[in-house]
């Protein structure tokens, strides 16, 4: 079960990875590039899988860290999400500031997963 929880986190890592790339890349375009939608998705569906292994597993993973944390998490994960998905839906209409505000929530949700002990 360690393993297969290992390749979630590397999922939801490359996941973020990708929304944060992909996000900087895009702000000199008028779109924003459509595997930031399906990372930011990505990474949803790979953290949800990873606390349901560790929980089910009864792995070293999760001791110690506040549902609350998690809880934070995913909502802030779901909203960068749904902004990535209307920001692919407007096509070439996308404004500086939705793209920033992706950005920004990545960003937001990378600091909650190092900070928050």
């Amino acid at each position: 079960m360690e393993f297969l929880y290992d390749v979630f986190v590397f999922a939801h890592f490359a996941s973020w990875a990708l929304v944060f790339g992909g996000t900087i890349a895009s702000m000199r375009t008028k779109a924003l590039y459509k595997a930031v939608m399906h990372g930011a998705w990505g990474a949803v569906g790979a953290g949800v899988i990873m606390v349901g292994i560790a929980e089910m597993a009864d792995l070293p993973a999760l001791d110690g860290t506040p549902m609350a944390k998690i809880g934070v998490k995913l909502a802030v994960a779901v909203v960068v999400a749904v902004l990535a998905t209307l920001a692919v839906r407007k096509g070439e209409n996308v404004s500086t500031g939705l793209k920033g505000a992706v950005l920004g929530l990545t960003l937001v949700n990378i600091l909650v997963a190092v900070f928050w002990h």
